[in-house]
């Protein structure tokens, strides 16, 4: 498994993250719908609203996972907010990033990921909106457009706090 590296400006993401004042907050509607919508748009079992904090990924939306949090270390989240298009791996038992992860060789058994960075105005990547399966697959053009577009709605929502 490689760790994703920590981003150059780190502290920065991290005050622009804590700003938000989202970390540890309830539910809420106005997320839960886009991953619900996203769930069904793309006939995925797992979807999240993820916040990438300094050691921990913290799902502010979920479908299809009971756990609030995770660990930065493992999270493929933590690799998508350095791109600023989304991170697609079709399959991550053939991707030598993740093959050897435990959540792809693990219980969870991930084989595709596709995440696209929540970035601010100011360029923080704080996290993203990413699907998930258990099996392996791709998007198309239209896919990853609709992808974009429920990320930009994530953003904005985001900034509304």
């Amino acid at each position: 498994m490689i760790a994703a590296p920590v981003p150059e400006n780190e502290v920065e993401r991290l005050a622009a993250l804590r700003r938000l004042l989202l970390l540890d907050t309830p539910p809420e509607e106005r997320f839960d719908r886009i991953v619900e919508f996203a769930a069904g748009e793309f006939n995925v079992p797992i979807v999240l609203i993820s916040l990438v904090d300094s050691d921990r990924l913290w799902l502010k939306a979920k479908i299809g996972l009971d756990v609030c949090e995770a660990p930065r270390s493992t999270s493929f989240c933590a690799h998508a907010i350095h791109a600023h298009e989304p991170m697609i791996v079709p399959d991550t038992a053939l991707d030598p990033r993740f093959s050897d992860n435990p959540l792809v060789t693990g219980e969870l058994g991930i084989r595709f990921y596709a995440g696209a960075p929540l970035a601010l105005e100011d360029g923080h990547r704080l996290g993203t909106l990413c699907l998930i399966d258990t099996e392996p697959r791709t998007l198309d053009a239209l896919d990853i457009a609709i992808l974009g577009t429920l990320r930009d709605l994530v953003v904005s929502e985001l900034k509304l706090k």
